[in-house]
């Protein structure tokens, strides 16, 4: 892994990095960290800032369905991706709280909210 550490050297400063691989990420958050990393997200629930498509598919699916949405289309998508953002506050939000855990229970019901309206507005929904 200190290779990987050594590839950080010649980045700008404060990088982000989210080496998703699992259940080994492609550079350990505390190496990472180590190495100048300003923030790290991995898909794994034992490090802060685990990025899980969790968050979003059971709101996707609720939110499609309430309006029988014909597609899921990119505004959708993105209302969702907003709506996850949404859920921390700038008090909250810092370099290890970047995304809510996955069983955050207010993610399902806003991204469900968001994706319904991207849905309206976009033209998809049918009701």
């Amino acid at each position: 892994m200190e290779g990987e550490a050594a590839v950080l050297s010649g980045r700008k400063a404060d990088p982000i990095l989210f080496p998703m691989g699992n259940p080994v990420p492609e550079i350990m958050p505390d190496l990472a960290r180590k190495a100048g990393a300003a923030v790290v997200g991995t898909g794994r629930s034992d490090f802060p800032n685990q990025i899980n498509n969790v968050l979003a598919f059971p709101g996707i699916f609720r939110g499609a369905l309430d309006v029988r949405a014909s597609d899921i289309n990119d505004e959708m998508k993105i209302a969702a991706a907003y709506a996850i953002a949404g859920l921390i506050d700038g008090k909250h939000l810092n370099p290890d709280y970047i995304i809510p855990n996955p069983f955050d229970s207010r993610a399902a019901k806003a991204v469900a909210a968001a994706v319904a309206e991207a849905a309206r507005t976009s033209g998809v929904a049918e009701k």
